[in-house]
């Protein structure tokens, strides 16, 4: 894992400044973050070792312990912050095999909050959402999935990236497939549409019909990856299963093969769960009731171990406070660092942050927010 030095060195620039920071004391706090970095050792710990940050999992609350014990072993105090409570979720083993017309291991996982198959899993048959004249006609279909596992996805055309159609491809055979692509997006659109549910009444309409588990693939647009997002499914499982497979598995469907699938996705269900933002400060010596602050989300989705959205932005900011806590531990205005909690669910931890501390929020000189799920920096 490699960490470019240079989108931090500007952060921690700016913020010298802010503090106003002689320029001897800028000088050695870009070489504490240039020779010393930290920035590799947080991610393996982070990232690796702790691994994604569902909000109300196991993980995410070993992720507000660590960054306060690291923070505390730097010499700045830290503390986890309640805000409130979500629903508690650990996920489990998903396994599953595809056993009919042949045998083949699937590459999938079950959505974030999943209910869990019962243990040993559940063999079932393999059927399509079919097209459907109105709603009428979907409630009258509703009894025939009962013991059977339903794909609500529309089948990709392609695993392909746009990009690297147009670098292998020619003109041709590009504009064939996104017409294509249009084509059975739009077609699929319409097939949902016809059920009268949206995407999260769908799913409910279908496990209580008796489906044995529902199952998604949601493509990111890039070789290999899909998007794990939560199910909205009560009973039984819902499980994203990868483009290729997916594919196989539908058209094995369409064709009328009644392809067959075992499914064990195992995950555990734990009740309210207490959730924290993590908030570190250096305190200021002339200025303390002003603030330069660093904020950063904490939590992610599970389906990966969350280094893009926001590992490198929770890492990022740890690191500046770092590098200013060993040069520069006596600035004049307060350094204020925050670690939300719960973004993906709507910012609830920073908006929470700015409700349980107003007397701070009026005091904040400069902001510094780094979450790279949105793309590159655009601005400091």
């Amino acid at each position: 894992m490699k960490i470019r030095n240079s989108w931090y060195l500007g952060l921690v620039f700016f913020v010298s400044v802010q503090l106003q920071a002689q320029n001897q004391v800028i000088d050695a706090i870009i070489k504490e973050a240039t020779e010393n970095s930290k920035l590799e050792v947080l991610a393996h710990e982070i990232m690796d070792g702790v691994g994604p940050r569902l909000v109300g999992s196991p993980q995410m609350q070993k992720a507000h312990d660590l960054a306060v014990t690291t923070y505390q072993s730097w010499g700045i105090p830290a503390r986890n912050e309640k805000w409130g409570e979500w629903r508690g979720w650990e996920r489990g083993v998903t396994h599953m095999d595809m056993i009919a017309p042949w045998t083949k291991s699937l590459a999938g996982t079950q959505l974030a909050w999943s209910p869990s198959s019962p243990q040993g899993g559940v063999k079932g048959e393999v059927v399509i959402l079919p097209e459907f004249a109105d709603s009428l006609a979907f409630q009258k279909w509703l009894p025939s999935v009962k013991g059977k596992y339903v794909m609500i996805s529309v089948p990709q055309p392609t695993g392909r990236p746009d990009y690297n159609w147009e670098e292998h491809g020619t003109p041709a055979s590009f504009e064939k497939m996104k017409a294509e692509r249009t084509a059975i997006n739009a077609s699929w659109t319409k097939r949902l549409q016809a059920t009268g549910k949206n995407r999260n009444q769908l799913p409910l309409a279908l496990e209580n019909a008796g489906a044995a588990g529902i199952l998604t693939s949601n493509w990111s647009n890039a070789f290999g990856a899909n998007k794990i997002f939560s199910a909205s499914t009560k009973k039984v499982p819902t499980v994203d299963i990868s483009l290729e497979d997916y594919g196989l598995l539908y058209r094995l469907a369409e064709s009328g093969k009644k392809p067959q699938l075992h499914l064990n996705a195992q995950s555990k269900e734990t009740g309210m769960q207490p959730t924290y933002n993590t908030v570190a400060e250096i305190k200021g010596s002339a200025k303390p009731d002003e603030y330069v602050m660093l904020s950063a989300h904490f939590d992610s989705w599970d389906g990966g171990t969350g280094a893009t959205d926001n590992g490198t932005g929770t890492i990022l900011m740890m690191e500046v406070m770092r590098v200013l806590k060993q040069v520069y531990p006596n600035p004049k205005r307060t350094i204020l660092v925050g670690h939300w909690g719960s973004e993906e669910q709507g910012l609830n931890g920073s908006r929470a942050f700015v409700e349980d501390h107003p007397e701070m929020v009026g005091k904040i000189q400069a902001l510094f927010n780094q979450d790279n799920g949105t793309g590159r920096i655009a601005n400091i």
